[in-house]
């Protein structure tokens, strides 16, 4: 399975859309690898850069601010996420095959086969465990959700909500449920490697705790 896609992602979170030129590809691609080999907090423009030989004037005129860089990052994985629920589930016809789908994406990194992507999947993965949370518990969140900048997450929230429900029309939280399965995912994947304590991993069980976790929580509750 090989494809070539793109998302148009929403123009308020950029001030040049990156995807047009050689440079704006660049800031994003090396951006993904310096967030995971830094961390947020330690990423900044000025070492960015460095990184691709170009100047800190230059990033500016492609992004606000760093915060607005990871919205972008993460817009464009949220967008990713909900084509590949889309395009793994097409084959599918049972609900609780379509939910057991899911979780797979949402607790493995993103397939080998998945499109030709210049992006490093490991490093994508890792930060949206680690940094995607970032984006969204800010002060600034009424201002900054007014644009619509959220729509790719809450679409594949959506999506996932739809089918909770035709597994159980019943069930009376479809969405809170779906949030949580991809916010729980993220946590629990982050506490198994850097808190196991917090968690019930065991070295035997660690690749695939988080999924084994989920799919219990998950038909615990709809069942």
């Amino acid at each position: 399975m090989d494809f070539q896609i793109t998302f148009t992602v929403n123009d308020k979170i950029f001030l040049k859309n990156p995807e047009n030129s050689v440079i704006g590809r660049q800031i994003v691609k090396q951006a993904i690898d310096l967030i995971y080999e830094l961390g947020f907090e330690n990423f900044n423009f000025k070492k960015l850069a460095v990184k691709i030989e170009t100047t800190e004037a230059t990033l500016y005129r492609y992004f606000e601010n760093k915060h607005r860089l990871l919205l972008y990052i993460l817009n464009w994985y949220w967008s990713y996420l909900e084509f590949l629920v889309m395009f793994q589930l097409q084959n599918l016809k049972d609900a609780k095959e379509k939910l057991k789908a899911i979780i797979h994406l949402l607790t493995h990194e993103l397939p080998e086969s998945s499109g030709r992507l210049d992006y490093n999947r490991k490093f994508l993965n890792q930060i949206v465990i680690s940094e995607s949370s970032k984006v969204y518990l800010v002060k600034e969140i009424n201002e900054i959700n007014k644009n619509q900048v959220f729509k790719p997450y809450k679409d594949l929230c959506g999506r996932i909500a739809e089918i909770i429900s035709i597994y159980n029309p019943k069930y009376k939280y479809p969405k809170s449920l779906a949030s949580t399965l991809i916010e729980t995912s993220h946590h629990q994947q982050f506490f198994s490697i850097n808190l196991p304590k917090l968690t019930d991993v065991q070295v035997k069980t660690k690749t695939e705790f988080t999924a084994t976790f989920l799919e219990d929580l998950l038909f615990r509750v709809l069942e």
